[in-house]
Order: structure tokens, then C-alpha cells, then sequence
């Protein structure tokens, strides 16, 4: 491997022009294909085979109105309950909004409170009137008894007479009277009989009403001081797939609400919009590039590397695009391939750079020293690329198709990176020559003028600038010492990790403040924790042909029982297909979408499908935001330690082939799970438990991004190889040339210390950008990427790993002779290089000038 790349590294030097041009001409021709051939992004979300996009597929076929999601508007009125001008002004704009592209309903505030005032009226009133006819129906019991009472009198007194005198001439006229009371007692009874029937109807219409309106729980959508009022704007699409364009239509057409003393307040799901870069990320991106004028003393020297990144993720990503012709790209899917390429792709140049200017400026003449460079650094930068690249096509494994898409597009891009940092960058170093180091640094290693050998005059007590000696022998002093603070300081960044729990972000996680916040916490606070996360029952009727009349009783007897369910405050019949069939209702939680009550809550529910559909003879399924959060949350769940797995396996392979070493893989595997580990501890107790809020700018504290576990394994193993492999590799190296074991730790250190200081200081500023970025859902993502940046570099590799290796000695490098056999040698120590290439000249001492 070393002699390849020793061989490419060279050649690309020679050709330094050619080689430029050739990445022009590929940068050109990728970009124009992306033009001709790509198609536009997509933002639909999906996610095949779960049971919440199945029902929501259904619902979308037989009722298609109901087929998107929905986002939420809070109107509050500024001078107290509204007028009739600011509900004029209110219903203008809701009329505006229903020809908003995308938007197929809106709901008006007050029409939907006056129907539910009415309907609560229309109900005391009949309760009213059947009690009225409750009693009158005893009133007339008790005529229909008295009459019954005075016909049993009046046979009484037939009897007597008859008994006295059968012949008595008033007999006649009695028995026709007791018969005409019979008569009439008898039409009595039937009538009253049937005023008892229409009244227990009545009573049971009445309970069926009542049932319906009590399941509405607290629902209202004007608050009772009459002061806010609450619409709900239903799309075509789910609102992740409904351009930004068409949702930022909807406060632009609410400007006349501020004339009429009204304000606005809209959701997350109609203001946030999705974009690659804000501030945050750009004062991450200027910090990388102060630190890398810093480590490199020149501006030149500083651009090598972001040059180098951005052919890399330019090329990479143009490519992705003109793909996009076989396939729909996710809008969010170039975000990982941007953030990761960017940061190997500086981090790759930047070892290779680093090592040979260190050569260079040491005698080396300029095509040898970036041909040893590609050879050496080359080849762990290669086997680092492997590393990221596996990490990142794994994330297939997910079961998510954007997650896999990301992954794919963000693995190519990486290995164009590779490609990038053997082959672009030697040409420009070829290129730049001399200007790689400042005039300081050149007279600092004893040159009048840079690289002529013959100007240099070094004092024979020369020695390597050492970055970090002091650090190194703090640190392999007392190993065990070393091992014990270090796991310590870990293990208590990592406790809060055990009670992580995994969603995605809703209107509490956005910035105070904000309108999307600000909506949140009115809904919750005045119109019920639910309403800022509704689940959809989609209930299907098992009739063959249902009668209106049937899916109504179905629809109410439904809407009860949901109410009735544990955990619910209401449910409410949102539509019924035009077939009869498919019955839509909206059922709203006690707690909010990211309350743990909440998971609880829809599990019930969905436990309880199957009775709800015994009972009303439908077959019933849930759906709505508040449900994809929690499956998709947990399928990522699910699929977290099979991909773990499956990244640890496949690069133990690799780096058993790197370092020909059992324990050095093992060693690097296990700091890597404990940089995850702290990455996820503080990420937790910021994000979850609400440490540091303030500092942070949490608003609400609550459930971690259910996709950052899984991304933040892909990306901070990726960047935890890099370092094993740029310190680790310099102690193999130093050992292969013939130091002994523990010395080769300390000369390793020495070798990659301060290039994998600056490349951390380099990654940590950019991630961290990330934490004060305008997406909240990307900012725990920022933080446990930054953290474990820090714990990886600095507690892991710095640290612990030279403490490690040190009480190893030369164990550390010790392979079973079969093993050897059959893992090949890849040589990334560039030991095939002596002698091959020959010998690197020699150093002057303080009497002799350089080639003299």
C-alpha cells in the first residue's frame, strides 16, 4: 500500500498541473451532469412498512382531505377579548389562507366554537324538554290512575246496585258511563304508553348526544376570556413535504391582523424551514479556518486543505445529484455528505500536508517528501476513509430511507475525499512549494533561503520540535493513574446516558421567543397539552355496503370509547369517506407529543384496537404526527445495536490489517464506545434533564432526537479512527524502524500530536456551530458531535491510548503466526519505503552547510 500510494503521491507531484486540471475537468463535467441530468429534491418523508404510513395511505385513498398533515395558528387579541372588527379581520384571512397552494382546509375559530356552544345548548335544551315531558308523562300516570280508580268505583257501585235491585232503572246509565271511562282509559294508556316510548327515545338520543359532546373532552377553540382562538390549517401532504415556499404564504397573508390589533402565532410545522447552513455553522467553519493558520503559519498553507475539502464534497455531491435522475433525493440528504465531507476532507489534507512539511523542512527535497507523505500519512488516511466510508453505508441497516440515502450519498462523498488527498492534494503542495511553511518556520530550521540546502546551517544538537513531550510524559509516567482518571471522567459523562429517551423535536424544543415556542406553550396553556400533538384513529367499517346511518353510530360509538381510553381527554369525529366505509377522527392525548405519558398513551391505544373494533364492527388503526414520531423512534431504537455491531465488526477487520495487532483494535474500539458513551451523557443531561439550559438555550427540556444516536455513531467513529490512525500509525512506524515499543509511544505522540490537536480543535468548532444552529432539532446532534470530539481526541487517544500502550510495551504488536499469514500487509507504516526509494538525505551538522 505504501509503495502504491508512494508511487501516485509522486507522480501526482510531477504532474502537479495536469493532475489540477484533471479535477477541474471532473468537478466541470460532474456539475454539468448534476445540471442536465438531476432532478429536484424531494422533502417527503416516508416510511414503508409501518403501520402509521399504511393507515395513513388508507386514510389519504378513501378520504384524501385528511391525507397531509396540519399545522396550527393561535390568534391573540392585544386589548383583551376579540371585537367584532378583529374577528372580521380573523375571518378575512382565514378565507385567504384556503387558496394557499397545498392548504385543502381551515378552520374557522369562531364558526367551530359557535357550532360547539351550540350544539352544548341545543343539548341542555333538550334535556330541558324531556325533563318537562318526564314530567309530564307522571302527571298523566297519575290522571290515568285516578281515572282507572274512579272506573273501578263505578263497577263497584254497578255491583251494589245490581245486588240491591238487579231491575233498578239508573243501572243502564252507570254501566254506559263505566263503559265510556273504559273507553277512554283504554285510549289513555295507549296514548300514554306511547308518549313513555317517544320519551325513552328521546332520553337515549339525548345520552347518545351527550355521550358525543362529553367526549369531546376540553376541546374549544376559543378560550372562554375570549382572548385567543385557535385555527388548524390541514395540506395535501404531510407538512415536511409541503414546500417552504407555499407555508411562508401564510403569515405573509395575516398582515392585516396587526392593523386590527390581533397577532399571530404559528407553529413549527408552518415556519421552520430546513436549510444546510446558518451563523452557528459559518462562526464554526471561520474558527477552523483560524486554527489552521495558526498550526501552519500561512494563509497558503491554511487553504491546501479547505481547497481540497470542497473539491472533495463538490465533486462528491454534484455526482450525488446527477444520480438523482434513477432516484428521488430527500432535500435533507446532501446535510451528513456537507458536514462529514467537509470535516475529513480537511482533516485528510491536513495530515498529509502536515507530515510533509515536517519532512521538508528537515532536507527532504520537495517530490520525495510529498511522495514519502502520500506513503505513509497516505495510507492511514486511505484505511481511516475505509473506516468512515463502512460506518456510513451501514446506516442501510436503519431501515429508514433517508437515513440510508444519507448514509450512501455521505460515503461516496467521503471516498472522493480519499481520492481528493492522495491525488490534489500532492499537486498542490507541487505546486505551492516553498510557500507550504512561513520564511519564519524556514529560518527557524536553519535555511537563509527555503529549501536550498545549501544556505542551511543547523547546530549538531538538533532535535525535533517537540508538540506535547511534556503531555506525553505525564501521561505514560503513571499509566495506570492515567487509566483510572480517564475511564472515571467518562464513566460520570456518561451516567446520564442511562435515561435516554429517544423522539423528535415538537414546538417546545424551538428557541424562546420564537413564534413556533410561543404557540406551543399558548396551546398548552389554554387549550390543552394534546392539542399540540392529536393522533388520527382511522377506523375501516367491516360492512361490505355501511348505510350513512351505520357509519354515524359506528362514528359516535367509536368517538366514546376513545374518550373513555386511558390517557385521552377527548375524541372528536373529523370525517366519514363518501362510501360510508372509512370513518377519520381526531383523538387528543392529556399530555403533549414529547411527554413520556404520551407513549404510554398511543400504546394503550393501540392495544386497544382490536376491542374498539369488536365493539363498533370496524377495524381501527392509528396514525398523525405524534405516532410516526414514536414508531420511527423506535424502529431507530431497534436498529441502534445491530448497526453498532455491524460498524465495530466490519473496522476491527480494517484495523487488524492497519496495525497487524490483536490488542491495538481492541484498545481503539473501546475508546471509541467510550467517547459515544460521554457524547450521549452530556447530550442527555443538557438536552433531557435540562443542565445548563441557559447556556445552551434549551427551552424546554425533553426526548433526544431519535436520529442522533445512530448518526452520531457513523460520524464520531469515522473521526475516532482518523485519530487512531494519526497517532497510532506514528508509534507503529517508529517501531517498525527499530524503537523499542515504549519508546515508539512517546515518538508517535510526538509524531501526530499536534496535527490531531489542531484537526479536533478544527472538527469541535464546527460541530459546535452546530449547537447554536437555527434548527433545533440539530442542535443535540451539534453538542454530542463536538463532546465526543473533545473525549476522543483528547481523554481517548491523547491520554488514555499512551497510557495503554506504554503498560502493553511490545505486546502491543504481538499477532498469532497464522494470523499473520493471512492478513495481508498493507504496509501503513511505509517501512517498504526505505530503501525503495532511497535515502532521505542526511542532516548537516553545525560545521558542514547543507549539501556541501
Amino acid at each position: 500500500m505504501a509503495r502504491i500510494l508512494y508511487r501516485i503521491g509522486r507522480w501526482c507531484a510531477e504532474h502537479a498541473k495536469s493532475v489540477i486540471a484533471l479535477w477541474l475537468a471532473v468537478l466541470v463535467l460532474v456539475g454539468g451532469a448534476a445540471a442536465s441530468f438531476g432532478t429536484p429534491m424531494t422533502s417527503k418523508f416516508s416510511l414503508p412498512d409501518s403501520e402509521f404510513q399504511s393507515v395513513l395511505d388508507k386514510l389519504g385513498a378513501e378520504i384524501p382531505e385528511f391525507r397531509g398533515g396540519f399545522g396550527t395558528v393561535v390568534f391573540e387579541s392585544e386589548t383583551g377579548a376579540f371585537t367584532a372588527s378583529q374577528k372580521t379581520a380573523i375571518e378575512k384571512t382565514v378565507a385567504s389562507w384556503k387558496n394557499v397552494d397545498h392548504v385543502t382546509a381551515v378552520t374557522d375559530p369562531f364558526a367551530a366554537q359557535q357550532q360547539l356552544d351550540e350544539s352544548r345548548t341545543e343539548l341542555d335544551a333538550a334535556e330541558k324538554k324531556l325533563t318537562d315531558g318526564q314530567k309530564d308523562l307522571e302527571t298523566g300516570r297519575a290522571k290515568l290512575d285516578k281515572a282507572g280508580a274512579q272506573v273501578a268505583q263505578g263497577e263497584g257501585l254497578i255491583k251494589l246496585v245490581a245486588q240491591k235491585d238487579p231491575n233498578d232503572p239508573t243501572l243502564p246509565a252507570l254501566r254506559k258511563q263505566v263503559a265510556d271511562g273504559k273507553a277512554q282509559l283504554a285510549e289513555g294508556e295507549k296514548e300514554w304508553e306511547a308518549g313513555k316510548a317517544d320519551l325513552e327515545a328521546g332520553w337515549q338520543r339525548y345520552n347518545v348526544g351527550k355521550a358525543q359532546i362529553d367526549s369531546l373532552g376540553g376541546m374549544h377553540f376559543v378560550t372562554s376570556d375570549g382572548r385567543y382562538a385557535l385555527t388548524q390549517i390541514q395540506f395535501d401532504d404531510d407538512v415536511n413535504s409541503v414546500p417552504y415556499e407555499a407555508r411562508s404564504q401564510i403569515p405573509e397573508r395575516a398582515g392585516d391582523l396587526a392593523a386590527a390589533g390581533v397577532k399571530a402565532n404559528y407553529s413549527s410545522e408552518i415556519v421552520q424551514e430546513i436549510s444546510l447552513v446558518g451563523p452557528g455553522e459559518i462562526i464554526g467553519l471561520t474558527i477552523a479556518l483560524i486554527v489552521l493558520v495558526a498550526m501552519l503559519g500561512t494563509l497558503i498553507a491554511a487553504g491546501l486543505p479547505l481547497v481540497g475539502a470542497i473539491m472533495g464534497v463538490g465533486v462528491g455531491l454534484a455526482g450525488a445529484v446527477a444520480a438523482s435522475h434513477f432516484f428521488d433525493m430527500h432535500q435533507m440528504t446532501p446535510t451528513l455528505a456537507l458536514m462529514l465531507g467537509l470535516a475529513v476532507g480537511i482533516d485528510y489534507a491536513l495530515f498529509i500536508v502536515n507530515r510533509h512539511r515536517s519532512m521538508y523542512l528537515h532536507g527532504t527535497p520537495l517530490r520525495e517528501s510529498i511522495g514519502r507523505a502520500v506513503g505513509t500519512s497516505g495510507s492511514a488516511v486511505t484505511f481511516a476513509g475505509m473506516t468512515v466510508v463502512i460506518a456510513l453505508a451501514a446506516l442501510v441497516l436503519s431501515g429508514i430511507p433517508i437515513l440510508a440515502q444519507m448514509g450512501l450519498v455521505a460515503a461516496g462523498t467521503v471516498a472522493v475525499a480519499v481520492l481528493v488527498a492522495v491525488t490534489l492534494t500532492p499537486a498542490l503542495l507541487s505546486l505551492v512549494g516553498t510557500r507550504v511553511a512561513s520564511r519564519r518556520l524556514w529560518r527557524a530550521n536553519g535555511y537563509s533561503t527555503p529549501a536550498d540546502d545549501s544556505t542551511r546551517v543547523i547546530p549538531g544538537d538538533e532535535h525535533e520540535e517537540e508538540h506535547g513531550g511534556w503531555y506525553v510524559r505525564l501521561t505514560t509516567g503513571h499509566p495506570w493513574l492515567t487509566i483510572l482518571a480517564v475511564v472515571s471522567a467518562v464513566v460520570v459523562l456518561a451516567l446520564p446516558a442511562l435515561s435516554i429517551r429517544l423522539g423528535l423535536p415538537d414546538g417546545s424544543s424551538e428557541p424562546k421567543g420564537s413564534s413556533a415556542y410561543t404557540t406551543y406553550h399558548i396551546i398548552d396553556e389554554h387549550f390543552g397539552k394534546g392539542m399540540n400533538g392529536p393522533v388520527l384513529a382511522v377506523a375501516t367499517m367491516d360492512s361490505a355496503q355501511p348505510t350513512a346511518q351505520q357509519a354515524q353510530d359506528a362514528a359516535a360509538e367509536l368517538a366514546i370509547a376513545l374518550a373513555d381510553s386511558a390517557g385521552v381527554d377527548g375524541a372528536a369525529v373529523a370525517g366519514v369517506s363518501d362510501d360510508h366505509k372509512t370513518i377519520a377522527l381526531q383523538v387528543i392525548p392529556q399530555s403533549g407529543p414529547a411527554d413520556e405519558a404520551t407513549l404510554d398513551t398511543v400504546h394503550n391505544l393501540q392495544d386497544s384496537a382490536a376491542h374498539l373494533g369488536e365493539i363498533t364492527g370496524t377495524t381501527v388503526g392509528f396514525t398523525g404526527q405524534t405516532v410516526a414520531n414514536i414508531e420511527i423512534s423506535e424502529k431507530l431504537s431497534a436498529a441502534l445495536p445491530g448497526y453498532l455491531l455491524t460498524v465495530v465488526g466490519l473496522s476491527l477487520v480494517i484495523l487488524l490489517m492497519v496495525f497487524r495487532s490483536l490488542v491495538v483494535p481492541l484498545v481503539a474500539t473501546a475508546g471509541f464506545l467510550l467517547s459515544v458513551a460521554a457524547a450521549f451523557g452530556v447530550t442527555v443531561a443538557v438536552y433531557q434533564w435540562g443542565w445548563l439550559s441557559d447556556l445552551f438555550g434549551v427551552s424546554t427540556p425533553g426526548p433526544i432526537l431519535s436520529f442522533m444516536p445512530i448518526i452520531l455513531i457513523g460520524v464520531l467513529f469515522g473521526l475516532a479512527m482518523d485519530y487512531q490512525m494519526f497517532l497510532v500509525t506514528g508509534m507503529r512506524e517508529a517501531w517498525a524502524h527499530g524503537e523499542d515499543a515504549q519508546r515508539a509511544v512517546k515518538s508517535g505522540f510526538l509524531h501526530g500530536a499536534k496535527v490531531v490537536t489542531a484537526a479536533a480543535i478544527i472538527m469541535a468548532s464546527v460541530f459546535g456551530g452546530f449547537v447554536f444552529s437555527h434548527l433545533a432539532m440539530i442542535r443535540p446532534i451539534g453538542l454530542g458531535l463536538a463532546v465526543g470530539v473533545i473525549v476522543d481526541a483528547w481523554l481517548v487517544r491523547m491520554t488514555l491510548t499512551p497510557a495503554i500502550m506504554q503498560l502493553l510495551g511490545e505486546r502491543a504488536w504481538t499477532l498469532p503466526r497464522w494470523l499473520d499469514r493471512l492478513i495481508p500487509n498493507v504496509d501503513v507504516e511505509g517501512a517498504s519505503l526505505e530503501g525503495h526509494t532511497g535515502p532521505t538525505p542526511g542532516r548537516p551538522t553545525a560545521t558542514q552547510p547543507a549539501g556541501a
